[in-house]
């Protein structure tokens, strides 16, 4: 099997340069794909941003380093669950477990690792940021099994990988929760948007398989699908500005988003194998513009 029938699995850079062993591990953590965690992280700084504390430099360094660490404890759960899955599908019967090449004892070690880090930065948050934290482990321990029960397993991954919106708040907010959890819903549908463009490399494994996804629930109309989802959370977006500061100049803040969404929705091509890989992977982008409109809605006037 190839790195071209298989990309979810990649050899380059600081990774490829790890002893086997090791290379493994990080390779379970999607070390080796960061865009994960960048998703992880951007929603962290949305929330922080938007409480109008500034920078926080300090503690965005925090949920950087929790980001990288509990997005790799995510994926070594996920696959020590769906182990059997991913060998029927191309694109992951490559990863270390399903291979073979890491047994389920030391991923559970592994995964043990991973969350001391995630609680040693859950540690440098307020108490209230602390417990709402927690909070979304019930969200990523069943989030493995929706694929299972539910067509819309992206739904419920963008509730889980976007409740960094409301721990970011939770840690500096001193407002109503209107603003943030409008944001939040906008980021879940950003993420039902996004992740159904991941899904798309999958969709005719998984039909064999019989794995869930948006992707297969939209058919032919995933263009128009992902579309709705984006324009959905542009508007819940605009709705947690306006619910932060009653201006309709705030709303010029999403216009790059907005269009770097639009510009993923127009030149997806589902026939080339590359493009919804290189879609999705621009996420990271969008993200960043997001936290960016966050922070100058969220300090104007401060």
């Amino acid at each position: 099997m190839t790195a071209d029938i298989v990309p979810d699995t990649e050899h380059r850079g600081l990774i490829a340069r790890l002893p086997q062993p090791a290379r493994d591990l990080a390779q379970l953590a999607r070390f080796d794909r960061p865009i994960g965690w960048w998703l992880l992280f951007w929603p962290c700084v949305v929330g922080v941003w938007l409480s109008g504390a500034g920078w926080q430099w300090g503690t965005i360094c925090w949920f950087l380093l929790g980001s990288i660490a509990m997005r790799g404890a995510g994926c070594v759960y996920n696959d020590i669950t769906d182990s059997e899955l991913d060998q029927k599908v191309a694109r992951t019967a490559s990863r270390p477990i399903a291979s073979g090449r890491v047994s389920k004892q030391t991923a559970w070690i592994w995964l043990s690792v991973l969350c001391l880090v995630g609680l040693i930065v859950l540690l440098q948050l307020s108490l209230l940021a602390q417990v709402i934290a927690l909070a979304s482990l019930l969200l990523v321990a069943a989030y493995p099994f929706m694929k299972r029960i539910t067509w819309w397993p992206q739904a419920w991954l963008g509730l889980t990988f976007n409740w960094g919106v409301l721990v970011g708040w939770a840690a500096f907010g001193d407002a109503g929760w209107a603003a943030p959890i409008a944001v939040y819903l906008g980021c879940v549908l950003w993420t039902v948007g996004y992740d159904t463009i991941y899904a798309l490399q999958d969709r005719e494994d998984d039909a064999l398989v019989g794995i869930r996804s948006s992707a297969l629930r939209m058919g032919g109309k995933v263009k128009q699908g992902v579309a709705i989802c984006y324009g959905g959370a542009v508007l819940l977006w605009a709705l947690g500005f306006w619910l932060l500061r009653a201006d309709w100049v705030s709303w010029l803040t999403l216009m790059p988003v907005g269009w770097h969404l639009a510009w993923q929705v127009l030149t997806l091509d589902e026939k080339d194998p590359d493009n919804p890989l290189h879609r999705f992977r621009s996420n990271r982008m969008a993200g960043m513009l997001l936290a960016v409109a966050c922070f100058v809605v969220g300090n104007a006037g401060v």
